[in-house]
């Protein structure tokens, strides 16, 4: 058989656009699972269902674990009391402890860092769910090991 330059351009195309196409939905698939969030909480918490809200109105895929006692869940995610707040959220291998906007929780899994998760300690009046002040507050990082700093500041 005799190619001709026209026909292997063509062909290295098409192969091209076939694995272009494969890796971008590859890719769209790892995004995808990646705004899941899996969030415990009380079942009479107002307030956690205005975040869940926020959360699936920001793109988010929002499953919840309503239970009487979510203490368990911020042990075994480390959550120290002084970062605590009324629920406590898995997305990615992170945890978002209470209040976090979803701009934040989109920039922690764009960038990527090494801490254990974010937390809006307590329940800041001007955070989402919340919305019942023009207060600042601040998002906090925290890792394993018991470090915590400013993330955002709101």
């Amino acid at each position: 058989m005799v190619w001709y330059l026209p026909e292997i351009i063509t062909m290295g195309h098409r192969v091209f656009t076939a694995v272009s196409i494969l890796l971008f939905s590859l890719a769209g698939m790892a995004v995808a699972d990646a705004t899941d969030v899996t969030v415990y909480k009380s079942p009479t918490c107002g307030c956690c269902k205005k975040w869940v809200q926020h959360m699936r109105e920001n793109g988010f895929t929002v499953k919840t674990q309503d239970m009487a006692d979510v203490t368990p869940y911020k042990a075994r995610y480390g959550v120290t009391p002084e970062l605590a707040s009324c629920h406590t959220a898995v997305v990615d291998g992170y945890v978002i402890e209470g209040h976090v906007p979803a701009a934040d929780i989109k920039r922690l899994l764009r960038e990527r860092p090494k801490i254990a998760g974010l937390a809006a300690p307590g329940m800041p009046a001007s955070s989402p769910g919340m919305d019942t002040d023009h207060d600042p507050y601040d998002v906090l990082s925290f890792d394993k090991e018991g470090n915590v700093a400013v993330y955002a500041k709101h």
